[in-house]
């Protein structure tokens, strides 16, 4: 038999590379804007654990590509960071009770987790999308780098899920009540709005990725301690940024009820609220509810125990309606499957929701020794 040299071949969806003393990861799959699979979270999960306990690697930084950028160029790795999981993925596979739906998210978790808790420094260069996953990715990093391209979210509202990846722990920790605002509307932020809300630490122009990136492998460290004082005092230094106050949204998103917010909202003088509460007649108004409870169950809890509660909310998800009556399930097939961007939520309303309603998606189906994130 004769080698086809014409048939296409399969590019890697995670680039690793060692340079000096540093890993690098390039999210390798632009055409779905880097979005997660089962796969990527494990060959990922697998370099940082092997660069973790490598001597000789003292930094590890991650970055997407960008499918608009010429092959082969300098820019066509940078401009897109990561837009989630792929939820398309999550469809077939609730639809069809694949069991690796279940391993994504758990696997998920666990390298949200070990993100959060890397001992060596790890940089995370946030240029164009940064959302849901692509958050679990970045909001450990001890430098998170954005540009005047980002455009950073945690949209899961919209396809009736909640702000998971551990975004309860991080979301909630912004100042005041941005969290909620953040986490209901699922409301696109950029650079300035990022670091004010304590999302990300420097802005640099998106034209100085290539030359940051390239200076990472540039260094020699005798010590993790020397690499981390590096990060932190000598790779870059920032644009200034406009900071965003946010006593305007704390009026309405600290209030009690998600009922109480969006009545507010509709009833404000202000464009940009009203502008809000139509945003959030959008939503599913059960995952509003949910997702309100989860940020405000969240604040003060360490990560471990949010992203065992988020594993809970998940399994709930896709379980307590299986299949397509999932709200899941029906977001996704409105946004992403069907593309007629008319979800039939249920309930229709945030009028008809009951008290408790959300109270089930909080309950756990493990026990604490049966737990898949027991090990956290």
């Amino acid at each position: 038999m004769t080698e086809d040299t014409n048939a296409p071949v399969a590019k890697p969806e995670i680039v690793l590379e060692r340079v000096g003393n540093a890993g690098l990861i390039t999210l390798n799959r632009p055409k779905a804007l880097n979005a997660l699979s089962l796969q990527m979270v494990r060959d990922l999960s697998a370099a940082l654990i092997a660069w973790r306990d490598d001597p000789e690697v003292m930094l590890v930084a991650i970055r997407g590509s960008n499918k608009i950028g010429r092959p082969g160029s300098k820019e066509a790795l940078f401009g897109g960071f990561c837009a989630g999981g792929d939820i398309r993925f999550f469809h077939q596979a609730a639809l069809s009770r694949d069991s690796t739906l279940e391993d994504f998210f758990t696997e998920e978790y666990s390298l949200n987790y070990l993100i959060q808790n890397y001992p060596k420094p790890y940089i995370a260069f946030m240029d164009g999308v940064v959302m849901g996953g692509g958050m679990g990715l970045s909001q450990g990093a001890a430098m998170r780098l954005v540009t005047e391209h980002t455009k950073m979210a945690m949209p899961e509202t919209n396809i009736g899920l909640f702000p998971d990846v551990g975004g309860g722990y991080f979301l909630s920790q912004c100042p005041g009540s941005v969290g909620e605002y953040l986490a209901l509307t699922g409301e696109v932020i950029g650079a300035d709005e990022a670091i004010s809300y304590q999302l990300a630490d420097v802005k640099c122009p998106a034209a100085d990725m290539p030359a940051l990136w390239a200076k990472l492998g540039q260094q020699s460290f005798a010590s993790i301690d020397a690499a981390k004082a590096w990060v932190a005092n000598d790779f870059v230094q920032g644009e200034d940024i406009e900071e965003y106050e946010t006593e305007g949204l704390n009026a309405y998103f600290s209030l009690l009820r998600v009922k109480h917010i969006v009545d507010a909202l509709e009833a404000s003088k202000q464009p940009w609220a009203r502008k809000l509460g139509v945003v959030l007649r959008k939503r599913s108004p059960l995952m509003l509810h949910v997702t309100l409870e989860q940020i405000r169950k969240a604040r003060g809890l360490p990560l471990a125990d949010v992203l065992r509660m988020e594993r809970d909310m998940v399994y709930q998800c896709f379980h307590l309606r299986p299949g397509a009556d999932s709200e899941t399930v029906e977001g996704i097939r409105a946004l992403a499957i069907d593309k007629d961007y008319s979800p039939r939520w249920s309930p229709e309303r945030i009028e008809d929701i009951k008290p408790g309603m959300a109270d089930e998606f909080f309950v756990s189906p493990w026990t604490a020794e049966t737990h898949p994130l027991r090990g956290l």
